[in-house]
């Protein structure tokens, strides 16, 4: 079975960006309340789940945290979780954070890995992101992970940009491979509901790719990185090395039970999902009266369960175990599935072998609409 994964969650930036949906605020004097409450939580789930193999720390801004906080949260870590030996420890970092003796202090602090926010190496691409870093930011963050010692990190990047062509997009996957990062995640850029992002777009700021612009976005990128060596493993992930694949970001696509601490985190056990307030006052005031600061609940039914199943699974290269999925769900997929799987195969989007129904890197860029066939 494999072992739960821990996620950390910082709801601090120090300035929002426009497209970003995810549970964060720039009220950086809420931080000192937040540190001693997020142990405070790991303490309440202290013997609710086993060994833990990964731990995350995300956000929001993680890198925008002194040292000694950073240090005080994995002191919490080891005190209240058991850890398995060689545990992949992530911390994500804006680019604009840190000198040298930062990168360094993380290695001694016990981070093995860091996930780099670039998104581009294009100074106008970044101000239209509304990033606090430039081109020149992100050279010096891979070239201080680097000399720290970190032989495990990945590179985002944000494709289909306004304003953005294909050849300044390959400039940028060039300059992110450049470092020969061991994971790289390429993003197309979402438009997501109630960001300053989604008020512009409705309002005719800006345009994005439409079906065609993407898929050739999206083609152009896995063919670019796979001739470079890299395993495309997910919609978005790519790794030089099975290796260097996201330990802990596999465990959201399988049903591996995860752990969120923090404000606005989620967390998944036994069918069961549960999520965090989205709020620093109401994160913290539950936590000070000893309970978990638990905002919502729900838990899965066999349908959704299986729904869920296929829906992940289509999103990695890996795809669907027959064998598993038929065990789980009393369903032959093959079998029960054949009129829809057949044209799926004819059309070159899915493969059937070895066990397992695949996706194509055709099916990959539609892989949620190859669920839904399903």
């Amino acid at each position: 079975m494999n072992l739960p994964g821990l996620y950390i969650h910082i709801p601090f930036c120090r300035t929002k960006c426009p497209y970003c949906h995810f549970y964060s605020t720039t009220d950086l004097a809420a931080v000192d309340l937040v540190i001693p409450a997020i142990v405070r939580e790991m303490e309440l789930y202290a013997h609710e789940f086993p060994t833990f193999d990964t731990v995350y720390i995300g956000g929001g801004t993680p890198s925008l945290l002194t040292i000694q906080q950073l240090e005080m949260i994995l002191a919490g870590v080891r005190r209240h979780f058991p850890l398995a030996p060689e545990t992949e420890i992530t911390i994500e970092v804006n680019p604009a954070d840190g000198d040298p003796g930062w990168y360094r202090s993380l290695r001694r602090l016990g981070f093995n890995r860091l996930h780099l926010g670039v998104q581009s190496f294009s100074d106008e691409a970044l101000a239209f992101l509304g990033r606090r870093h430039r081109a020149r930011d992100a050279f010096a963050a891979l070239d201080n992970t680097l000399r720290a010692g970190f032989d495990n990190f990945g590179i985002d990047l944000i494709y289909g940009i306004p304003g953005q062509d294909r050849p300044s997009w390959r400039e940028s996957l060039a300059c992110g491979v450049s470092f020969l990062p061991p994971h790289l995640s390429a993003y197309q850029l979402a438009i997501e509901a109630e960001t300053p992002f989604c008020h512009s777009y409705r309002r005719g700021s800006f345009d994005i790719p439409g079906e065609d612009g993407s898929l050739a976005f999206f083609l152009e990128t896995a063919a670019y990185l796979e001739s470079e060596g890299y395993e495309h493993y997910e919609v978005s992930n790519y790794a030089a090395n099975p290796a260097r694949k996201s330990r802990h970001n596999q465990k959201y696509w399988d049903h591996t039970p995860y752990l969120g601490i923090g404000p606005g985190a989620h967390s998944f056990q036994d069918g069961r999902r549960w999520w965090n307030h989205r709020s620093i006052e109401g994160y913290v005031h539950d936590l000070a009266a000893g309970k978990p600061p638990v905002a919502g609940e729900e838990t899965l039914s066999r349908e959704e369960l299986r729904l869920e199943t296929l829906f992940m699974g289509l999103r990695t290269a890996r795809g669907i175990d027959i064998a598993a999925f038929r065990r789980k769900f009393g369903e032959d997929l093959p079998r029960v599935r054949r009129a829809i799987i057949q044209p799926l195969m004819d059309g070159g989007f899915i493969l059937v072998r070895d066990g397992r129904i695949s996706p194509t890197r055709r099916g990959l860029a539609v892989a949620d609409q190859l669920a839904l066939a399903f």
